[in-house]
């Protein structure tokens, strides 16, 4: 999926991050907010915009936006490159068309295996009855 540069459609916004950094943390903005707005993309095909807003339905916003948060890291510069790769595996994922199933049948072996055991077990519970004469 990175064959298509989407950067430029990115609105990438800094914050600053709660979390680990100590002083840091008051100063430096390393909060990254990556958007991106999905009806407003010229690199997709209408037809991935439909599949997309169906499968990103409950993280898209009102507008047709997606958000992507990251502060994994206390360097902004690599927080920004987690969330781009984030959608990088987001959007591959979503425009995976899934393998069709190819129905097969059992093979020989397993169906004589299968035989096998339902004649044992058949056997087995022969066994159990026991004959009884009354007489």
């Amino acid at each position: 999926m990175k064959t298509r540069d989407f950067s430029s459609e990115f609105i990438i916004k800094a914050t600053r991050s709660s979390g680990k950094g100590g002083q840091n943390v008051n100063k430096v903005a390393t909060k990254v907010e990556l958007s991106f707005n999905l009806p407003a993309s010229i690199l997709l095909t209408d037809k991935e915009k439909i599949l997309l807003t169906e499968k990103w339905s409950n993280r898209l916003t009102q507008e047709g936006t997606i958000r992507i948060v990251c502060q994994e890291d206390r360097s902004q510069l690599k927080n920004k490159e987690i969330a781009i790769e984030k959608f990088y595996t987001l959007l591959k994922k979503s425009l995976l068309k899934p393998k069709k199933r190819i129905a097969t049948k059992p093979g020989k072996a397993v169906k004589e295996e299968r035989l096998k055991e339902k004649k044992l077990l058949a056997e087995k519970k022969e066994t159990r009855k026991g004959f009884v004469d009354w007489e």
